[in-house]
């Protein structure tokens, strides 16, 4: 399994303050059939947890295609820029800010070209200090479906020759929202990965570049269910 080491988010809420570096992805062929509408890629098996620098399943738009057409993909978990000169950077992307994600090196290229994609999740973890401490959480649809994860995919080519692909998860602020203000340290700012509803995947996949932040919105707090999960 391609990885930048071992457990790199940590396994503890303590370690995995930053927003969201620890999710449950969908690996499950008929639910990625399902609600994502793409087989699973041949090859290695994902792991049940996806932490930065982790192989997960992640849906794009099938390249060199012009109409839509989805197309599920294996990729590493943190984006890794074409010109980075190793894997290590994808520790520090697997999240990008929807406010700077058009300026900032790590992303520009693939908000510019419009490399979108969705990363399906079961679930994603959390840490809540409500009650002094570090907890970890699980944040789900209430609804049991997976949720849809806004995000850029890129791609990589190492010295040898071989092309791996890799993806970042879309973020924006949460301070005013009711469930995801609760998650990160007190004094932080809140965040939250942007969720997409169902209706949108395709939008998504294919809009214009003009349109692209109308998607970056709340996704709404009644539709999400919270519980204390620690590892």
């Amino acid at each position: 399994m391609a990885s930048l080491g071992n457990d790199p988010g940590g396994t503890s809420a303590s370690k995995c303050a930053v927003m969201c570096a620890n999710y449950h992805p969908v690996t499950a062929q008929d639910r990625l059939l399902t609600f994502f509408g793409v087989e699973r890629p041949a090859g290695e098996v994902p792991p049940e947890f996806a932490f930065p620098g982790y192989l997960a399943p992640f849906v794009m738009r099938q390249r060199d295609r012009a109409e839509l057409e989805r197309q599920g993909a294996l990729g590493l978990f943190g984006l890794i820029p074409h010109w980075s000169k190793d894997l290590a950077i994808g520790r520090r992307t697997y999240n990008a800010r929807s406010e700077t994600v058009h300026e900032k090196p790590s992303f520009r290229d693939a908000w510019r070209y419009g490399r979108r994609c969705i990363i399906p999740a079961e679930a994603i973890y959390e840490p809540n200090y409500e009650s002094g401490r570090a907890v970890r959480w699980r944040i789900a649809r209430k609804d049991g479906r997976p949720m849809g994860i806004a995000g850029l995919w890129g791609f990589w080519r190492g010295p040898d020759g071989r092309e791996l692909l890799s993806f970042t998860m879309l973020t924006i602020n949460a301070d005013e929202h009711a469930l995801m203000k609760r998650f990160h340290k007190p004094g932080e700012e809140k965040r939250m990965v942007v969720i997409l509803d169902e209706a949108e995947y395709d939008a998504w996949l294919d809009c214009p570049a003009e349109r692209m932040r109308s998607f970056l919105r709340p996704y709404p707090a009644e539709w999400l269910e919270a519980r204390a999960d620690p590892k």
